[in-house]
């Protein structure tokens, strides 16, 4: 139900719940459109006529699938990558989070994430195949960053430094490669997918360690840039201040 604000009119509050209600149906109906197409997929592929065909299958009218999703397939994997994340969300967030280590919300993050697509790993496999096309240029790594993005925030990360994008980035890495080796594994239990997880998680914490050790280290040699200065100008280097202080 849409929230009304102090001083919404009769009509604005109207207008407002009418836009809620056809974004809910907007979305009723995209959902739909991508059930009936995840049991089509493994047959025809993500193309145009395997939407419509999904679209004839839950009763829209001819051409609604491109009123739903104009782009095509490629929109309509959005979506479900959108879907899966959600999924993974909300599991992630029910965790003891607060009792966790780090390395251990990370594993389980990345875990809700491959169960996602476990009733539809050959509509995920077609997805695969369909991102590693010319014509979907920087799609994959979008969505993969996005997953990503979404499993940090999720455990509570708030790093806002250079270590928003480089653990998105080790993550993004993990999590494609992760994929792969789920998605190849035919066992029921996924134990080779999960070792491969865990291994590459291993190897993540390690390099963590390594460059916790390299700032302790390195926390009190001299910086370059002092010595440089020093030497150009003999005496220290030092930031100039913004030239905008100077017409304040």
């Amino acid at each position: 139900m849409t929230e009304k604000t102090p001083h919404m009119s009769a009509s604005q509050e109207a207008t407002s719940q009418e836009g809620a209600s056809q974004d809910a149906l907007s979305h009723g109906a995209r959902k739909a459109l991508l059930d009936a197409a995840l049991m089509a997929v493994p047959f025809e592929g993500w193309t145009g006529k395997m939407m419509r065909g999904a679209a004839q299958d839950v009763g829209l009218p001819s051409g609604a699938e491109r009123l739903y999703f104009p782009q095509g397939a490629l929109e309509l994997i959005a979506f479900w990558s959108e879907q899966l994340d959600q999924e993974a969300r909300d599991k992630i967030t029910a965790l003891p989070l607060s009792e966790m280590r780090i390395r251990d919300k990370v594993t389980q993050g990345v875990l809700y994430r491959l169960e996602a697509v476990q009733n539809h790993e050959d509509a995920a496999k077609r997805a695969v195949s369909r991102l590693s096309l010319p014509d979907t240029f920087g799609m994959a790594p979008k969505l993969g960053w996005a997953t990503s993005d979404m499993i940090w925030r999720a455990i509570g990360d708030t790093s806002t430094d250079g270590n928003f994008y480089s653990k998105r980035t080790i993550l993004l890495a993990v999590f494609t490669s992760s994929l792969m080796a789920w998605l190849s594994d035919e066992s029921a239990g996924k134990d080779k997918a999960r070792a491969f997880l865990d291994a590459r998680i291993e190897n993540v914490m390690q390099f963590e360690t390594f460059k916790w050790k390299m700032k302790n280290k390195t926390k009190d040699m001299p910086n370059p840039a002092e010595i440089l200065g020093k030497f150009r100008y003999d005496k220290p280097f030092k930031r100039r201040r913004r030239q905008a202080s100077y017409y304040r």
